[in-house]
């Protein structure tokens, strides 16, 4: 909406189309949910993500309660009141990252350095959620959240424990108990064969060896749905940090020229809502 007055406006009202849902009612609910369902719905938040990532944009909160559906079975991406560009400067914040139970094993073991893969994480754990109707890693705290991880996914080798800069946190993953891990396809002994595949790809412990979204919407699982020719990125990368150095004069008329964009009809009568 635009504001009434253009050089000392205050808030900005964005005005979407109303939603049914959420991911997180229709899971807990008695909904029945096929494989084309699950499909579905996983393609719309990959295709949505690889987007997001092609704009140098982090979401760092996928939940369920945060994809919004309606009886069409539309899927957006909400909330994104934690997002960050992956080449924003200094250091996240870790400890205010991602919802706990799809919070990815970099972001649990304190380390700083970490990119895109954490929504992947996030997005296996959703999918986990959408086969089995309940959370893959139902953590109580950050240390249970890792036991349970590793519960599933088995000890791990010297080599994957590379990417942990933390000393403290290497140590701890090492004093936990040996586990054989759990295949996905007997937690999971209903889903399609090529779902399960995509699972292990995605909840991958080293964030090096996770699957990217570009990747997943590649894989076989994906193919009955998507089309590169109907996937384009984001034109122009996003940095968040742009505005720490801009006046609040010049961030506002920024803003009121991105609006202008979705208002025509201001910018062609070449005339303000209000001087």
């Amino acid at each position: 909406m635009m504001p009434i007055h253009r050089r000392s406006f205050k808030d900005v009202y964005l005005v979407y189309e109303l939603m049914d849902t959420d991911l997180h009612q229709i899971i807990k609910s008695s909904q029945a949910l096929t494989n084309d369902h699950c499909q579905y719905f996983l393609f719309q938040l990959l295709r949505g993500l690889k987007y997001l990532h092609s704009a140098n944009i982090l979401h760092r909160d996928l939940k369920p309660g945060n994809l919004l559906i309606n009886a069409n079975c539309d899927l957006k991406i909400c909330d994104f009141g934690l997002a960050r560009t992956s080449s924003g400067k200094g250091q996240f914040m870790t400890e205010y990252v991602v919802t706990r139970w799809y919070r990815a094993p970099e972001l649990l073991l304190c380390c700083d350095n970490y990119g895109t893969s954490i929504d992947v994480w996030s997005v296996g754990c959703i999918f986990a959620e959408l086969l089995g109707r309940k959370p893959i890693f139902p953590g109580t705290e950050c240390l249970n959240q890792l036991k349970l991880i590793i519960n599933i996914l088995g000890s791990q080798r010297e080599d994957d424990l590379e990417f942990i800069d933390n000393p403290k946190a290497r140590r701890y993953i090492k004093t936990l108990p040996c586990s054989p891990g759990t295949p996905f396809s007997r937690v999971y002994p209903n889903a399609h064969p090529l779902a399960i595949d995509l699972l292990q790809k995605m909840l991958v412990f080293d964030p090096s060896k996770r699957i990217s979204v570009s990747e997943a919407l590649q894989h076989p699982y994906m193919s009955p749905l998507y089309d590169p020719r109907c996937d384009p990125p984001a034109q122009v990368p996003i940095d968040l940090d742009i505005d720490e150095d801009l006046g609040e004069e010049m961030i506002r008329e920024m803003m009121w020229t991105e609006m202008l964009h979705y208002h025509p009809e201001v910018a062609a009568s070449n005339t303000e809502v209000s001087s």
